[in-house]
């Protein structure tokens, strides 16, 4: 079934292109003369040093050596689902003077032009140039502008374009100056490797470059970073300088951290192994895989969440939990056994939890009142079983987002606000040790990097990405994020190509996500910041039977290779390595006995 609902590109390509054809007719006439004073002020752009000065959305340009016009580097750029691959700068002008912009571009769509020129915003394209060809269009500034923004893009679904010899003629603005010292840095969020930092953002500055110890560390582009790779218990003096095109500011006054000692991080379960083990229990129900008694799951399981908590109604939030009946699992154990076995489970150093939702239960938290409802069903839940915390499995129809919430930091749609409140609540009323898992398939997470709800023209499917404000909300509340990387169909990586479910390839771009970042919906000022290795467990179906999208062990330590050693990664190039990474999850423990132990066995020969 098809998941989400790409907009037609057709009509609105025919209206876009016969707009576009009138502006260029109108450009003619307006077109105006550079002065013999003027000068090409734009920046870099024959693209001989990369892609500095340059800015293209979703990651969509690189510089290639074939084909260029002059020089070694040409731009090329390449569009993907909702993205037109545009690459833009910013440049300093005068105030109402002329100029005219000119690139040499060829392959399909390419459009040039300029924004906020304070008059008309102009506007070029080819519909296909097989060989080099030269767009030109003309602007005058208006009476108080100052700056406009010159772009390149391609058109959506069409293959990629190339520019070279950018130019804008023009008279000079005041020369751009570096951006200001950063303000309000401070330490967030500590483990026993890494220090969160935030600060307040600068104006002119198009990234940030964060020190440790006076030694540069890593470039971000966002106002969020986590230093990671850090020692135990150690103390760190951290400093963040604003960078743009001219230069860098100096270095912010400097802050320092101590990360804790070894075991430590955001979120309960502290204790757990440095990689675990993450399982589902079917204690509710038993289907193809038979039922397995708690007291029986082997001690190779680190965390056991208990399926599922399902509610009395899709709205009511009041969550219901009950052993699986003997007509259906005649081998059930009471409750009393059950009780026992979590305490022996728990004394051995495991967690138990309860897992809410599931495919069959779906959980919309719309008031307030069912809000308040699920808070203390779930306490009930937790505090009858002498629970360690709570899995979130909200799939189906649970999460979705009302159209305008655009914004993954400040969300707005009641079931997305009232679950992030709720969880709240409960993580205060248990404390430092409560443990919080999250289980989204990668349509709620990782789809985010294309699409968001309905997106910019409505139509599309309003679940999409519709697990980030819940994740991003809470990241210093979350223990273990496990994506399901199975029952899903082809999700866009970081390296803008398609990857498919059922190997190797497929969890590292997953992971690679999680670990490094991206912007959401191809927006560079809504960057979805990384989480913390420690906080990401891998999640994979146990046999061919539990779910599409099955794993063998091979694949599964290539995987585990590629993300903790950078071996083994096959075509995809990961954004770093992490040794820290937490481990893996599974659907499920029973299907994993159903299939003689395979997926648990690998796991335990693999670390160990």
């Amino acid at each position: 079934m098809e998941r989400t609902r790409r907009p037609a590109p057709y009509p609105r390509l025919v209206a876009a292109l016969a707009a576009a054809v009138l502006t260029a007719g109108g450009l003619v006439a307006a077109a105006q003369t550079a002065r013999a004073a003027d000068a090409d002020i734009a920046r870099n752009g024959g693209f001989e040093s990369g892609l500095t000065g340059w800015s293209c959305t979703a990651g969509s340009g690189a510089v290639v050596t074939t084909p260029v016009h002059s020089g070694s580097g040409a731009l090329k750029g390449t569009p993907a689902g909702s993205d037109n691959a545009k690459c833009s700068q910013t440049l300093t002008v005068k105030p109402d003077s002329a100029y005219t912009l000119s690139s040499w571009v060829r392959g399909g769509y390419v459009y040039l032009g300029a924004s906020g020129t304070g008059t008309t915003d102009v506007s070029t394209w080819t519909q296909s140039a097989s060989d080099w060809q030269k767009l030109t269009t003309s602007f005058r500034t208006g009476p108080s502008t100052t700056s406009v923004t010159v772009y390149t893009h391609g058109w959506y679904g069409t293959p990629a374009y190339y520019a070279d010899d950018l130019t804008l003629v023009g008279p000079g603005g005041t020369p751009e100056q570096p951006p200001a010292v950063p303000t309000g840095l401070r330490a967030g969020t500590v483990t026993s490797t890494s220090v969160a930092l935030s600060w307040a953002p600068v104006t002119g500055a198009t990234g940030y470059t964060v020190y440790r110890g006076g030694t540069r560390a890593l470039d971000v582009s966002g106002t969020s970073a986590t230093v990671t790779g850090l020692s135990p218990a150690t103390a760190y003096s951290f400093q963040v300088a604003a960078t743009n095109a001219t230069g860098a500011s100096t270095l912010s006054p400097a802050v320092t951290a101590t990360t804790s000692a070894p075991g430590g991080g955001g979120g309960g379960g502290a204790d757990l192994p440095a990689h675990a083990l993450v399982g589902y229990l079917h204690s509710s129900f038993a289907n193809g895989s038979g039922y397995t008694r708690m007291a029986d799951v082997p001690a190779s399981w680190d965390v056991i969440n208990l399926a599922f908590g399902e509610p009395t109604s899709v709205t009511s939030g009041d969550i219901r939990f009950s052993l699986c009946p003997v007509a259906e699992c005649p081998n059930v154990e009471s409750a009393a056994e059950f009780k026992a076995a979590i305490k022996a489970k728990q004394a051995a150093g495991k967690k138990v939890l309860i897992s809410i939702g599931g495919a069959n239960g779906q959980v919309q938290l719309s008031t307030t009142a069912a809000r308040d409802a699920f808070v203390s069903s779930v306490s009930k839940i937790i505090d009858e079983y002498g629970l360690d915390g709570l899995d979130i499995d909200f799939e189906g129809h649970s999460l979705s987002l009302n159209t305008g919430d655009t914004d993954f930091r400040n969300p707005t749609t009641p079931v997305v606000v009232n679950l992030i409140s709720a969880i709240k609540t409960l993580k205060a009323k248990y404390g430092a040790d409560f443990v919080l898992t999250m289980a989204p398939e990668t349509f709620f997470v990782q789809l985010g990097y294309q699409f968001y709800g309905s997106g910019p023209w409505g139509g599309q499917d309003p679940r999409a990405g519709s697990y980030l404000p819940v994740i991003h909300a809470l990241r210093d509340d979350l223990t273990l994020l496990h994506v399901q990387d199975y029952n899903s169909g082809p999700i866009m990586g970081l390296d803008n190509q398609y990857h498919s479910m059922g190997g190797a390839d497929f969890h590292i771009a997953m992971t690679d996500m999680l670990l490094t970042g991206f912007p959401v919906a191809g927006d560079t000022t809504k960057v979805f910041p990384a989480l913390r290795p420690d906080q990401v467990a891998i999640g994979l179906p146990a046999s061919t039977q539990a779910g599409n999208g099955h794993t063998s062990p091979a694949e599964v330590n290539k995987t585990l290779n590629c993300l903790t050693k950078k071996t083994d990664c096959g075509s995809y190039q990961t954004h770093g390595t992490w040794p820290a990474l937490r481990g893996l999850m599974t659907w499920s423990i029973n299907w994993d006995r159903f299939n003689q132990w395979e997926f648990s066995r690998n796991f335990d020969a693999y670390f160990g």
